[in-house]
């Protein structure tokens, strides 16, 4: 009885000294970290592990691994399968609140919102997303990673984060749905490039600067851009700065797992720690959950159909559409997405225009003949495509 009540008065006065210092009242967050896989050896990890815990008071770190010595709990397992395994079991228990871990594999639906630190300013910025796929249509998948890095970026502690698109296929698509949920009162707060011409879609100067907190990509590019932004500076097969490639995010999911890759070094597991950790704290489960509440009373749902829908009705249409004579064309509209370039295209075809695409200094354009300018400007704005 009586080491029970020493042990109980001890964990209080430890609970006391973290507040103090932390300004957190309460338990430690428990995050666990596999050790196993990673190119570097676990050694590696662990020495990550360790600093975070150093570093982060409020954290309580859990190793997950074999063959290693560390001052931290340990859980031995045999192998990756098995340390997996446990790690979801200790999530499922409540044992851990989040958990850090590589070569893990998210249901379709859900996808990684990375966090890096910036080379030109120092900003950190959220990539959403790094890995996953949120949905199987392209365009879709990004309307909700940008759903899914304001979500990770309040769990963080930013309150009204700002979202800017990097200029890639699907950016027009994804800037024009999103403006229309701004527009029937989802509150997203977007960013203007740091380029004279401004907008929301990004340039690579902006990327460099991190001038948005959220950057919006497809996770092929996010995963590409998370492994540069962590290895730049060391040639590419140890990545060193950064929080990893952070927590599957979706709709429906119930855990909080931040991804690592095996590349990643101490410092980027320490960073990935600390990331897993503000998400537990930041009630991230619930943001997400509030985040798509809000965004689908603001038409969501009807946006996403709308755009598989109409891309079917693109593919049929378009066999049935005839090129009107050609004319010279000496003028052209900017700001379409290139995924939607030819159906614009043959959008004026239908209406007698004669027009070809084209790629101007900042984009794709449509081109068409001075007297038809108007016409077709007003042709695109009813359709929707600029």
């Amino acid at each position: 009885m009586e080491k029970i009540v020493k042990a109980a008065i001890r964990e209080t006065f430890e609970d006391i000294a973290v507040a103090l210092e932390t300004g957190r009242f309460g338990r430690k967050t428990r995050v666990g970290i596999t050790v196993i896989g990673s190119e570097h050896g676990p050694k590696e990890l662990v020495r990550g592990a360790e600093l975070a815990q150093k570093s982060n008071p409020d954290i309580e770190v859990v190793v997950i691994g074999n063959s290693v010595k560390t001052s931290l709990e340990l859980v031995e397992v045999r192998d990756e399968d098995e340390a997996h395994k446990v790690m979801d079991e200790m999530l499922a228990a409540g044992t851990l609140q989040a958990a850090v871990t590589m070569h893990y594999s998210f249901p379709i639906g859900v996808s990684t919102v990375g966090r890096v630190i910036t080379p030109a300013k120092g900003r950190e910025m959220f990539l959403a997303t790094t890995t996953g796929t949120s949905d199987t249509h392209r365009v879709s998948a990004m309307i909700k990673n940008a759903i899914y890095g304001i979500a990770c970026a309040k769990a963080s502690g930013i309150k009204e984060p700002t979202v800017g698109i990097l200029n890639i296929e699907g950016a027009r698509q994804v800037e024009r749905s999103l403006v229309r949920l701004k527009e029937a009162g989802y509150p997203i707060h977007f960013k203007e490039s740091a380029r004279a011409d401004g907008g929301v879609v990004m340039r690579g100067n902006d990327l460099l600067q991190g001038v948005p907190d959220i950057m919006v990509a497809d996770s092929l590019t996010g995963n590409v851009m998370m492994k540069v932004f962590s290895a730049y500076s060391t040639g590419g097969s140890y990545e060193g700065t950064g929080y990893g490639y952070g927590p599957g995010v979706g709709q429906d999911y119930d855990r909080i797992i931040c991804i690592l890759s095996r590349a990643s070094g101490a410092p980027v597991a320490a960073g990935a720690i600390r990331y897993a950790a503000d998400c537990a704290e930041g009630k991230l489960l619930d943001l997400v959950k509030d985040e798509f509440d809000d965004a689908k009373a603001a038409g969501l749902d009807k946006i996403l159909t709308e755009l598989t829908a109409a891309e079917k009705k693109s593919s049929e249409d378009s066999a049935d559409v005839v090129c009107p004579p050609e004319k010279v064309c000496t003028a052209d509209i900017p700001g379409i997405e290139i995924l939607d370039l030819e159906d614009a295209v043959r959008e004026l075809w239908k209406a007698g225009i004669y027009a070809a695409s084209g790629m101007g200094c900042t984009g794709p354009i449509v081109r068409m003949a001075e007297e038809d300018f108007e016409k077709s400007t007003e042709i695109l704005k009813a359709k929707g495509y600029i």
